[in-house]
């Protein structure tokens, strides 16, 4: 396995890494296209602003390369957000894998959302192999996809919102499966054993 980290700016990096050496996976960070094109699995993580991510993904042009990718991909966080068309914050527009639009979340409960929430799946996906109603995973997001046609698991957080969602070899997952413990960890499992 040839995993690739894309380092998209302003992302913990360290702990993704070690959540993927954890599951035997030694994964490689880096911004080199070559590397993106060749690899049999890639993860686009993201923290910040989408704006920012996506003027530091243009600046390298690695926002053509992602779009171009044929094997296994999967957003985390911010990265998620970035596969969409366009994202409310700042105005951004994405990389255009998955169609919709990324909107801010209410104020209730509070905004941003911060902290662990579950799941509610709504297809049946290899993403969530053995992953239970009752297992909890950690968010960090003001903004969110809106549940639609590309979603499998849905969170509530005042309103519903898209935290798993699945398009051909495009995945994406707005909670952190690196901060989530043992289902997140199954869940990168998961990742890596799509082909």
């Amino acid at each position: 396995m040839n995993a690739y980290i894309v380092a998209s700016g302003g992302a913990n990096y360290g702990s993704l890494l070690e959540a993927c050496r954890r599951i035997g996976v030694d994964a490689e960070l880096g911004d080199d296209s070559g590397r993106i094109a060749a690899a049999t699995h890639v993860i686009l993580p993201g923290v910040g602003a989408a704006g920012h991510a996506m003027r530091a993904l243009r600046e390298r042009g690695l926002d053509r390369v992602l779009a171009r990718v044929t094997q296994p991909l999967l957003g985390i966080c911010l990265g998620m957000q970035l596969l969409f068309e366009h994202s409310e914050e700042n105005n951004a527009d994405g990389i255009g894998l998955l169609p919709g639009t990324i909107r801010r979340l209410g104020p209730a409960p509070s905004w941003p959302h911060m902290g662990w929430n579950t799941l509610n799946a709504s297809a049946a996906h290899a993403l969530l192999d053995g992953i239970a109603v009752n297992d909890w995973f950690y968010f960090v997001h003001g903004y969110a996809a809106p549940p639609g046609r590309t979603t499998v698991a849905e969170t509530l957080h005042g309103a519903p919102f898209a935290a798993v969602v699945a398009y051909g070899n495009v995945h994406g997952v707005q909670f952190h499966p690196e901060k989530s413990g043992g289902a997140g960890r199954r869940v990168l499992t998961n990742f890596f054993a799509l082909a």
